[in-house]
């Protein structure tokens, strides 16, 4: 064989290699509703049906700290943030799998306004936690020990415009970037280097407050794109620029709506975005242009009106919480065209949080504790086991955890775990 050609060959090989790694490394998969932020999480050999009183408690940890974030397991490790004792400050704390504490440290100030309780799901990284605070501060922690990389005071440096309930933002990493959107009069989102801190880019401003939306990349037609929100506009960013390619007017569709909350990370499929938003925004179907420049809606929904349970897509329907401060329901929607599948009430009309793992859904009544372990189906909510959680307290708002036939269960100052497989 021609040298010249065999290596080449191997070059390609190697560089064929290498970009198949990049590619696959390009998004921390440790953080907000699994692996994509869909809230559909990868685990097969789950329990189909639990027993009457519920799956097997393997252990509870009641003194985690108030907070409405989720748990993040990695390796051997469970991480979370909560409040401090004296609720003056934001916590990281890493525990074993048998719910044992390894550490806990400070790291940021929590919202000083109404709800301060902690927010963010920690994104973990190659060794490294990115959290940021319900007062605007991004961090970086080493998750061996929990100290301190770096910290950026994102609500000072951008001058960070909100609204009534700080920032609710879980930090989307990828490649070297971590992001950030303060919203405001001096930019809408920014990239800061994830080893330094360094700003990277900042995109130009809108003059919106922030929204409590976590960011999405997604790919299409071979470009990336950050899709991600104010209170007042979807918006998709270029992620190597941080130039808005395109905006969408988020708009109440009655006058009984006082708040444009987004809290929802969308979902993305085939070029198409969902959102549900909550306070009378209810929920529609944009379409991305193949350049991601524009794009354009192609159904609305006045059904699901998801407040801040996130919803996830399986087999072409969309599932969710209708929250309309009256009466709520578990909904399902068509994918293609928008069409209310089913709308049933459960748990006393709770609305509440929903994800998936399985082929099944899991869902937590935000009201009751009710949890609930569903079959997917067109035709109604079908309920196939139930329990409740009666340990912390507060609104049952945490998104539930699953990771190696484990469901983490998060309520206020507990954290519980279950054994589903």
């Amino acid at each position: 064989m021609n040298e010249k050609f065999f290596g080449r060959g191997v070059a390609m090989l190697l560089g064929v290699l290498l970009l198949t790694s990049t590619a696959s490394a390009q998004v921390a998969r440790h953080g907000w509703r699994g692996p994509e932020r869909t809230g559909i999480y990868p685990e097969t050999g789950l329990l189909k049906q639990w027993p009457a009183s519920g799956p097997e408690q393997l252990w509870e940890v009641l003194d985690a700290g108030k907070g409405y974030s989720s748990p993040v397991v990695v390796g051997d490790r469970v991480y979370l943030t909560g409040m401090s004792e004296d609720q003056s400050k934001e916590t990281f704390a890493a525990y074993s799998l048998d719910g044992k504490r390894l550490y806990r440290v400070e790291y940021g100030t929590p919202w000083e306004g109404q709800y301060p309780e902690v927010r963010t799901t920690p994104t973990i990284d190659n060794g490294r936690a990115y959290l940021i605070s319900g007062s605007g501060e991004v961090v970086c922690l080493d998750v061996k020990d929990g100290k301190t990389i770096w910290k950026v005071d994102g609500a000072k440096v951008y001058s960070r415009k909100t609204g009534n309930w700080g920032t609710s933002e879980c930090a989307l990493v990828f490649d070297n970037k971590v992001i950030y959107t303060p919203a405001g009069d001096v930019t809408t989102m920014v990239a800061l280097d994830k080893m330094t801190g360094k700003e990277i880019w900042r995109s130009k401003p809108l003059g919106d407050p922030s929204t409590y939306l976590s960011p999405l990349l997604i790919e299409y037609k071979g470009r990336r794109q950050i899709v991600g929100a104010t209170a007042n506009n979807m918006i998709g960013v270029n992620p190597d620029s941080g130039e808005i390619e395109w905006t969408f007017k988020i708009e109440p569709k009655t006058k009984a709506s006082w708040a444009n909350i987004a809290p929802n990370t969308p979902l993305f499929k085939d070029g198409k975005l969902f959102y549900s938003h909550g306070y009378d925004i209810f929920s529609f179907m944009l379409q991305l242009s193949d350049d991601l420049k524009s794009v354009k809606q192609l159904w609305y929904n006045g059904d699901m009106d998801t407040q801040h349970g996130g919803y996830v897509e399986i087999g072409g329907v969309i599932y969710g919480t209708s929250h309309d401060r009256v009466a709520s329901s578990w909904c399902a929607l068509d994918w293609n065209t928008g069409k209310t599948l089913f709308a049933d009430d459960w748990a006393n009309k709770s609305a509440g949080v929903i994800i998936s793992a399985d082929g099944m859904l899991y869902c937590y009544s935000e009201r009751t504790g009710g949890v609930a372990l569903v079959k997917p189906t067109k035709e109604r909510f079908e309920v196939v086991s139930q329990f409740r959680v009666t340990k912390g307290d507060g609104p049952h708002w945490a998104h539930p955890t699953i990771s190696n036939g484990v469901m983490y269960l998060r309520h206020g100052n507990a954290l519980l775990a279950y054994k589903i497989k």
